[in-house]
């Protein structure tokens, strides 16, 4: 490769005007430039930005206290094919998404219905889905103003179907980045946007839903699980759902609260926010502990979440998370010397108890009452 030449040349004087080289070497398929500036990130987030769409990429790297810009050809590969990169497969998704939520919501309705009357079918059908819908909708929409706040291009989201009826109707969304991150405050801010956005609509719609939500007593209750009318929750409540009962003074008092749709949907929108938070893998909260930790300590805090994950019991999650992390471990950025700013730390500290406020802890834990 000549790097004498054309776009080359235009790289290499790029990199000199940007930042002070103290030497540059060729090889084959790169070159590398030593540089002596101590603050480089703003630097090299313009000169990444700049290469952007040119053909070439470039890495900020230390090594034995130096540190050094490597340029390199840039071949972008398409993911998943043509279906995959098609523009009406998030829409379908989505379509296909919104009809299991009402099917879900239909059904889980006229079954509590037996047990108490709580409204029309249909017409909860219509706010189980605007209200679950919203709270991944939202959540989506977090993580694609951070990315645009950023500069950085991203795919619509892609809505994932479930198991209406016999088990959750979706199992989340996610975006893909249609380029490089590149560095970890950006990591950051687009990780941490989705879950927080999405956890406020998940509060409201909890408050709602503990408001609305009909309690009966306890002897008739066990009447209902003995005929098998009414099924024993037992798959965890996270502490903020416990507050929103206990707000409206449900749940403490004796008496047993019915996980209408609503609620069901408010602990759903908790699930998908704690899994988001946990620090494992590509998952929201890895991206952000993959910027605080680095990679050797977030492989490591990956196998602590799921050790976490079998504890409470979605050890089937633990498994899934196990297999992906072994394919593609961690996202890095390209600037992989610039600190994240302690705001970022900060925050960090703040995801971690949002992430035990929406865990599924079983009543067994004495966390709850």
């Amino acid at each position: 490769m000549d790097w004498e030449d054309g776009p080359h040349a235009a790289v290499i004087q790029m990199v000199h005007s940007t930042f002070v080289v103290d030497s540059m070497t060729k090889t084959e398929f790169s070159l590398e430039f030593s540089i002596s500036d101590l603050a480089v990130r703003e630097k090299f987030e313009g000169l990444a930005k700049a290469l952007e769409g040119t053909g070439y990429v470039a890495r900020l790297v230390e090594s034995d206290g130096s540190r050094h810009i490597i340029v390199q050809k840039f071949y972008k590969k398409e993911r998943g094919g043509r279906i995959f990169n098609s523009s009406w497969t998030p829409r379908l998704l989505f379509g296909v998404v919104v009809a299991f939520v009402m099917i879900d919501g239909f059904y889980r309705t006229a079954g509590t219905n037996t047990v108490v009357e709580i409204g029309d079918p249909f017409e909860m059908a219509v706010i189980y889905t605007l209200a679950l819908l919203g709270i991944l909708g939202v959540h989506e929409a977090g993580h694609l103003v951070a990315a645009r706040m950023h500069g950085l291009k991203t795919t619509w989201p892609y809505f994932i179907p479930g198991l209406p009826v016999i088990g959750i109707p979706t199992f989340g969304a996610f975006i893909q980045s249609r380029g490089l991150t590149i560095n970890r405050p950006i990591l950051f801010d687009v990780a941490i946007a989705g879950p927080v956005a999405g956890l406020a609509v998940a509060v409201m719609v909890s408050v709602y839903g503990a408001y609305t939500a009909p309690v009966i007593a306890e002897d008739l209750a066990a009447g209902f699980f003995e005929s098998k009318a009414l099924g024993e929750w037992n798959l965890g409540e996270p502490l903020l759902m416990t507050a929103s009962l206990a707000a409206f003074g449900k749940g403490v008092e004796g008496g047993e609260v019915i996980m209408t749709p609503i609620l069901f949907a408010a602990w759903i929108g908790f699930l998908i926010t704690f899994l988001n938070l946990l620090p494992a893998w590509q998952l929201d909260g890895g991206h952000m502990a993959r910027t605080l930790m680095g990679q050797k300590v977030h492989r490591y805090a990956t196998y602590g979440s799921l050790a976490v994950l079998v504890i409470l019991g979605y050890w089937i999650m633990a498994i899934l998370i196990l297999f992906m992390s072994s394919r593609n471990p961690s996202a890095s950025p390209l600037d992989e010397v610039s600190d994240l700013p302690a705001s970022r730390k900060v925050a960090y500290l703040g995801i971690v108890a949002l992430a035990v406020l929406c865990a599924p802890i079983p009543s067994g834990i004495p966390l709850l009452p």
